[in-house]
């Protein structure tokens, strides 16, 4: 089961006046905890006024960069965002779990493959690991990224992505869509929309030759884009997700239970196994299975809580539970018993979860 550790702030730099790009050192011989995937996430934790706030960012380097850095961007209200932007310094030392995350495909460097990235606002921290990891290890592979933004100045990593065109001439192209600016090209200007991805696809992208696509930014402009490419051949193997955890308002509610609560009717016995330990608790079918394990003071694994990423992932042995929401998990590791804890509520009397599988 993965764990916290100890990482070192080497390097903060801002990469637009509410965003920062942190550069990490893993202490305490933790290095090869944190050898990534091009696309995965690390999960901060920190308190604030007493309270334990866990965080989701996305790695945004390279892997053959040679470092380890996330992008932060400043979200309105947001308490860790907001500290990481204005007092996080150099020589600091934060708490973090290893990578996780799925949003990657696998690297071949013979392949000869066509990728299209899509991306809004700070959605491009994963999607710019892809492409630099793609690019440096698939010589023969070409990546076109389409990057939304309100406007120039909120354009993350802007200097970088024209070094990055400049080194891969011919194999990267960017096009940007900004929302408020106008741009010499009407289409590259407003809301990326399914009716403007096909517009997209009929003059900037031959979609028919695309072997796989990438999608990270606010889950209503991730719809559109999927539906687009959907309608244009591809199928869902081809499309991977990164869902933003602030565009989630939260679990979704649960239906109304006609038993009464605290009945017998209403509880089921949990069987929870993590760290190779098992617990066995009671809980009303109207609580998730993860708010039982941390009542109970099991250390289980969590982050956004809003079925967003993967973080909480466990395996139903034995029962069933309803999962409310579910951005994360891929349909072959539901199909074979995988939830989200946060979002996993029983349904049967008696369930068996395992956190370490």
């Amino acid at each position: 089961m993965a764990r916290f550790h100890d990482l070192k702030v080497t390097d903060i730099h801002k990469t637009i006046r509410d965003a920062v790009v942190v550069t990490l050192e893993p202490a305490n011989g933790a290095a090869d905890a944190f050898d990534f995937t091009a696309g995965q996430y690390l999960t901060f934790r920190r308190e604030f006024d007493g309270e334990e706030l866990r965080r989701s960012y996305s790695i945004c380097a390279g892997k053959d960069d040679g470092i380890l850095q996330v992008g932060i961007k400043r979200v309105e209200g947001g308490a860790f965002s907001g500290w990481a932007n204005s007092e996080l310094s150099v020589g600091d030392i934060v708490q973090a779990m290893p990578p996780m995350g799925s949003f990657h495909a696998p690297i071949d460097a013979g392949a000869d493959r066509r990728y299209l990235g899509f991306a809004g606002g700070s959605g491009i921290t994963p999607v710019l690991s892809i492409l630099k990891t793609t690019l440096a290890r698939e010589p023969q592979s070409h990546f076109t990224l389409i990057y939304a933004n309100k406007g120039i100045n909120t354009i993350m990593f802007r200097e970088e992505l024209e070094d990055l065109k400049n080194l891969y001439m011919g194999r990267l192209t960017v096009v940007h869509i900004l929302e408020t600016d106008s741009q010499e090209i009407d289409l590259f200007t407003g809301m990326v929309t399914q009716e403007k991805c096909a517009e997209l696809f009929k003059h900037w992208v031959d979609v028919k030759n695309i072997d796989m696509a990438f999608i990270c930014g606010p889950e209503p402009m991730m719809l559109g884009i999927a539906a687009a490419l959907r309608d244009h051949g591809l199928d869902d193997g081809q499309i991977k997700f990164e869902l933003f955890a602030s565009a989630q308002p939260g679990r979704a509610k649960r239906k109304v239970q006609a038993t009464e609560v605290g009945t017998q009717a209403n509880q089921t016995r949990a069987s929870i196994t993590l760290d190779g330990s098992t617990q066995t608790v009671i809980l009303p079918k109207d609580q998730s299975i993860l708010e039982a394990a941390l009542e109970n003071a099991m250390d289980a694994p969590f982050a956004c809580k809003a079925g967003v990423c993967s973080t909480c992932r466990c395996k139903v042995l034995e029962g069933e539970v309803e999962m409310v929401a579910n951005h994360a998990l891929e349909d072959y590791e539901v199909e074979k018993g995988y939830v989200l804890s946060c979002q996993a509520y029983p349904v049967t009397d008696r369930v068996v979860v395992d956190y370490d599988q």
